[in-house]
């Protein structure tokens, strides 16, 4: 690592312990404190930021001047910060969020409130908001990386643009001394990254190094998913049952990035190769896993049981860094209502269809009134139920539109008038409501080049360029790697593939959309091979984790045996997967994904999810059910074929 006029480069000692205390804006407020009090930790960091989080403080903002940030965060301070000053503990957040300077003060209030002084560092250059038309004038379209549409056709509706920063911030600041970091919009994995970084004395091409680290970062990051929380097989955890929650991870990452993922001695839940690999699965796309700073092959992770509760991260291999990094934009998309009819009992197809066409029979100006509707018939009931609501299916019908009151209560009412004209046993699961705003997810991609971190320190305030530069070996080496997909470093306006690694547009790289792109000849055979021989049955062995990237969703499939991974990589194959999902991949494309080493295969259904979190109307906005969805299916149809 280079050093920085009047900064010295540290010379490690040892692994440093990476301590996790929050996966997103909402989670559990005791978790700095278990972190710091239930163990030795060199660094506590967290995780605050999510393109939702991001257009929720921007709402926030509009209605209060400290409603930038993640208060939590703030608050999470009071507990710990003379504590962590006492011993040492560095602490890395990007609770700052649109206003990383008034998180900073926060802080530095809370420490004046406990008589003590702490130094404060400020990483942003991430906010783009005032950028944006004169990026847009120069020719960078910030396309959508999903549909390729321009960004200037709603340029004037953005509420945030926040590019994706790195790690060398964050490193530059905690060589200047910093006690806290206070970031802006980085990458998840950043703030594990940096403080690796820095501890090490890494070089910005130290490729597998930082791999690594974007590796325990991944899986630290969603704090106890890492330990047991959302995980397939819960029931083997301890203390989960009784009620107490799973304790937050940390990553002890050595000088070679390799890692062990443990947690506190005494804290509830496990973790064990299946919750840490259920985590590296999680929001995934291709095994090359973009960040600004390394592109960190996955499918080379090997993840190895080390002893109870510890679990090594090892193996991974790190390529250039790309010349593009991310931007999460957030428009205001307009306004958005739903009403939702429960039907009971015989003819719930014609109920649907009564419903519906007295529906837009009844609000002014019919369907056509609205800017965009949808009606869903989501079929949750089961034939000859004992029990009234397991006898019942749902009709979901939303409306979008820019009129608030068009999206309202002429809406919402309209619905509930019908509640005395329509079908037999009509209800409504809710009363008549207002609409809501609701923001739309715009991901682009940016030349790094045009983005600079910038750090300040007190008085002091400096520039830290981006990685992104790729010499011809370099982008030979990297263009090897990433599933044939032709990479043009010189292509302002190139288009992604699932992860949103750019790519060149014109070329024609999906070929067959509905293919496996890295299938093998075994995975295209029509014949179903043998299921292993399980007498605990298939649930014992194949778990799932799901997630939103953005529009998309992926769903993440692995295997606990050697021969049932055997089985699942042959007989998973994508069509096997609309089969098993048909709601879910129609007309959609799908991808495939192998990652040997972890006995997983990862699936991105692109567009599953709309414009985004904040947009869709899908009962489970995030995905976040669908793993388990697809793994019982799974485990249903194979075991019934193999029954027949």
């Amino acid at each position: 690592m280079t050093a920085s006029p009047g900064q010295t480069v540290r010379t490690p000692s040892g692994p440093i312990r990476i301590a996790n205390c929050s996966g997103f804006y909402g989670d559990r407020l005791d978790g700095a404190l278990e972190m710091v009090e239930g163990g030795p930790i060199d660094v506590l960091t967290g995780d605050w930021l999510a393109e939702l989080t991001m257009y929720v403080l921007s709402r926030t903002k509009q209605r209060r001047a400290d409603g930038g940030y993640a208060r939590t965060f703030v608050y999470q301070m009071s507990q710990v910060l003379t504590t962590c000053l006492d011993r040492g503990i560095k602490v890395v957040s990007n609770a700052g969020g649109l206003d990383p300077h008034g998180c900073a003060e926060a802080v530095r209030k809370v420490a004046r409130a406990a008589g003590r002084e702490v130094s404060v560092a400020i990483v942003d250059g991430d906010d783009l908001i005032d950028r944006l038309e004169v990026l847009t004038a120069a020719g960078h379209s910030l396309s959508n990386i999903d549909t390729g549409e321009p960004l200037g056709d709603v340029v004037d509706r953005v509420v945030t643009a926040n590019a994706y920063l790195g790690c060398w911030g964050i490193v530059e600041a905690l060589e200047a001394g910093a006690d806290v970091v206070v970031t802006g919009r980085v990458t998840d994995a950043a703030v594990v990254m940096g403080p690796a970084a820095w501890h090490h004395g890494w070089a910005r091409d130290d490729w597998d190094a930082l791999a690594g680290a974007v590796a325990a970062g991944h899986v630290i990051e969603c704090g106890a998913q890492a330990t047991g929380g959302n995980y397939s097989f819960f029931t083997e955890l301890s203390g989960l049952a009784e009620g107490r929650l799973p304790g937050f991870p940390w990553a002890e990452i050595a000088a070679d990035g390799s890692s062990v993922i443990s947690k506190h001695d005494g804290t509830a839940g496990g973790v064990t190769v299946g919750t840490v690999t259920s985590q590296l699965l999680y929001e995934i796309g291709e095994p090359t896993y973009a960040n600004p700073d390394v592109m960190s092959r996955f499918d080379t992770t090997t993840v190895t049981e080390e002893g109870a509760d510890r679990v090594r991260i090892s193996g991974t291999v790190g390529l250039p860094a790309p010349p593009t990094t991310k931007v999460a934009i957030n428009y205001a998309g307009g306004w958005r209502n739903s009403m939702a009819v429960g039907l009971c009992g015989l003819d719930i197809e014609a109920k649907a269809e009564v419903v519906t066409n007295q529906l837009w029979a009844t609000v002014a100006g019919g369907r056509d009134a609205f800017d965009e509707t949808e009606t869903r018939l989501v079929r949750t009931d089961s034939p000859d139920a004992t029990g009234n609501e397991a006898a019942t299916a749902w009709l979901r019908v939303t409306v979008w539109d820019d009129d608030e009151k068009r999206a309202g209560r002429a809406f919402s009412g309209a619905a509930t008038e019908l509640a005395l004209s329509s079908i037999p046993g009509f209800y409504a699961s809710t009363p008549p409501g207002s609409a809501s705003a609701y923001g739309v997810y715009w991901p682009a991609l940016i030349p790094a080049s045009l983005i600079t971190q910038r750090v300040t320190l007190g008085d002091r305030s400096w520039d830290v360029p981006m990685p992104g530069a790729v010499d011809p070996e370099d982008q030979a080496a990297l263009d090897q790697h990433i599933d044939g997909d032709d990479i043009d470093a010189m292509d302002a306006h190139a288009s992604v593939g699932p992860s949103g690694i750019p790519v060149d547009h014109a070329a024609d790289h999906t070929d067959d959309l509905t293919a496996d792109p890295t299938a093998d000849p075994a995975a295209d055979d029509p014949a179903d091979p043998a299921l292993p021989n399980v007498p605990d049955g298939l649930a014992s062995l194949i778990g799932a984790r799901s997630g939103d990237k953005g529009g998309s969703a992926n769903v993440g499939v692995f295997a606990r045996s050697d021969e049932a991974w055997h089985w699942l990589q042959a007989w998973l194959t994508t069509d096997r997967l609309r089969q098993l999902a048909p709601a879910e991949t129609d007309g959609l494309v799908v991808h495939r994904y192998r990652l040997d080493n972890l006995r997983a295969l990862n699936f991105v259904i692109v567009g599953l999810l709309g414009r985004g979190v904040a947009q869709n109307s899908r009962q489970d906005t995030q995905a976040k059910s669908l793993g388990e969805f697809i793994r019982a299916r799974i485990v249903h149809e194979a075991t019934t074929a193999s029954a027949g």
